[in-house]
């Protein structure tokens, strides 16, 4: 594995070869997949592809999850595991925000895990269809990234692995930004600095 000191001067040299078209295309078609299931966790009852006119009846009646939040989820864990590949990294995605939850199921789901933990989950329209439904639903899974989800750490304090040495972390909490707009005074005596 690379080291984080042998990571950053490879990233950076990226800045000269940037990505292909090829590239740019296959990551925003990915991340346009992902944000996609996004969307149908939150909203969708039925119809997971869209086959028929969407009506009332295919949307869920109670909707939780954040759409806000997700996409950005969405855009990071795709470019974090574009270097995780291209660097061979040693890297770990902590993340803030509880209903992003939705993102890291969607992740997961495209890139196989998901189903390879939940085969009843399969890779294609009935799984969908039971990816969608199950998603904060009596039955079903949390509206924030739990336990059940594969990869996911929970004991209590995960910002604490964003301390670990030996690693590359990367931390998204819209907790601190919210916090930080609304308080800045709090940030800037603990010498963190801020836009406002």
């Amino acid at each position: 594995m690379s080291t984080v000191e042998s990571a950053v001067p490879t990233a950076l040299s990226s800045r000269v070869n940037p990505l292909s078209q090829d590239e740019l295309r296959r990551m925003e078609a990915y991340w346009r997949a992902a944000n996609y299931l996004s969307v149908g966790q939150i909203y969708l009852y039925e119809n997971p592809l869209l086959r028929e006119p969407l009506k009332l009846e295919h949307i869920k009646p109670r909707l939780l999850g954040h759409w806000g939040t997700t996409p950005g989820l969405n855009f990071i864990y795709l470019h974090c595991n574009r270097l995780i590949k291209k660097l061979d990294l040693n890297m770990i995605y902590i993340t803030g925000p509880g209903h992003g939850g939705p993102g890291l199921v969607a992740n997961t789901y495209l890139e196989g895990t998901y189903s390879e933990y939940y085969p009843n989950v399969s890779e294609n329209e009935a799984g969908m269809k039971r990816l969608f439904k199950q998603f904060s639903f009596p039955g079903g899974i949390p509206s924030h990234v739990a336990p059940e989800t594969p990869g996911s750490i929970h004991e209590g304090g995960e910002l604490g692995y964003s301390m670990v040495p030996s690693i590359i972390r990367t931390c998204w909490s819209v907790a601190w930004w919210a916090t930080a707009k609304r308080k800045p005074g709090r940030w800037r005596r603990a010498g963190i600095r801020t836009s406002s």
